[in-house]
């Protein structure tokens, strides 16, 4: 399937937005990339879709346990499976998640900045097929 047909099916849009579709074929590309586009522009549409079209899973960093948890809650409803660490998650909720990740089809895995200081965290996190790693959010960049 292509990315038109992945925009049509999950998000129900014709057309992308300004920006987005040659931010995508950078991401498809496997080129690092920066997209910085005012907000309401579309930016986690431009990791979120290629999660998709990839093998392996997509890590999201993003600073906000809140935006995290309503992406997941928002990709579920569209029948993309996703989830997500903050910092407060159990050592056995972690290995659960993982596993999950793993396994169970999760596409894309958001998770804190603070998680990637924790050795035990980065050790399980190597089980995984990282496809990608996308920073939501500017100011994660400067940390």
């Amino acid at each position: 399937m292509d990315k038109q047909k992945y925009l049509k099916k999950y998000w129900g849009y014709d057309h992308f937005r300004p920006y987005q579709e040659s931010i995508i074929e950078a991401v498809l590309s496997k080129k690092d990339c920066l997209g910085v586009l005012p907000t309401g522009a579309g930016k986690s549409l431009c990791y979120q879709l290629p999660a998709l079209m990839q093998k392996g899973v997509t890590l999201v960093i993003s600073p906000l346990i809140a935006l995290m948890q309503d992406q997941v809650q928002q990709l579920s409803k569209i029948g993309i499976k996703a989830l997500h660490f903050s910092d407060a998650t159990s050592k056995q909720e972690v290995s659960r998640l993982i596993d999950n990740a793993k396994f169970g089809g999760h596409k894309l895995v958001y998770l804190a900045p603070e998680r990637l200081k924790n050795e035990n965290f980065l050790m399980q996190l190597k089980l995984l097929n990282v496809s990608c790693i996308a920073v939501d959010e500017a100011h994660c960049i400067s940390e």
